[in-house]
């Protein structure tokens, strides 16, 4: 059975600038005179990761910063603009879930994001997405290396009992994109508003958009 897989949670619902605020809301907290900027954000989305972007930044400024922490509030902070803040899927997305599954397709959500941010996503979204619509949902605690590695999208699919040709990743960012890849998953990237213009390497399609036609025309490729 086919399988139709989101590769984040930015690829289900365009959550990139609500980081962006919990990122500076978290260094104000931390007492860090630290602002990023769309393009200083832009510029750290090659690689996924909020930890390790808190500290490559600190290394670049030369100062000692508990990432880790900084990290946690972060997500923290994220979890609650979710409550509060309109979220809603991205184009295409709901159309295609239905689609998917009428077609006899599983569906999946494959992220080495946190579950709490998985679950606040959710439950932000639902009614109109929810945790029933999909087959299988990672996170970063059911891996032992996020990515790029392949382990989350081999997890995936080992879960679903599904072969790596026979699916198709929706992905964000670049690092998603290789997770998938790597795994033997085509691609087709799905730029939210932070990473657009950003080089997904080989992918099927790069779309503005999820369409199902897409997604069953590459399984089929």
């Amino acid at each position: 059975m086919p399988a139709l897989l989101f590769g984040s949670i930015s690829s289900v619902a365009d959550t990139s600038e609500l980081q962006r605020r919990a990122f500076n809301d978290a260094f104000a907290q931390h007492g860090l005179d630290w602002t990023w900027d769309r393009d200083e954000y832009r510029s750290r989305l090659g690689k996924a990761g909020g930890r390790d972007r808190v500290a490559a930044y600190a290394k670049e400024r030369g100062q000692e910063v508990d990432a880790d922490a900084v990290h946690a509030t972060k997500s923290a902070l994220f979890q609650q603009l979710l409550t509060i803040e309109p979220v809603s899927a991205r184009p295409g997305v709901v159309d295609s879930i239905r689609a998917a599954k009428e077609a006899g397709f599983k569906v999946g959500l494959v992220t080495t994001t946190s579950r709490r941010n998985v679950e606040g996503l959710l439950d932000a979204l639902a009614p109109t997405v929810s945790r029933d619509d999909f087959d299988v949902v990672i996170d970063r605690e059911q891996v032992s290396a996020p990515k790029p590695d392949a382990e989350a999208y081999r997890t995936a699919l080992e879960r679903i009992g599904e072969q790596a040709t026979n699916a198709v990743a929706v992905e964000d960012n670049p690092d998603g994109a290789g997770s998938a890849r790597a795994a033997g998953v085509a691609v087709i990237a799905f730029p939210n508003e932070n990473t657009a213009g950003a080089e997904f390497g080989s992918v099927a399609e790069e779309v503005d958009s999820v369409d199902f036609a897409d997604v069953r025309r590459v399984v089929s490729a």
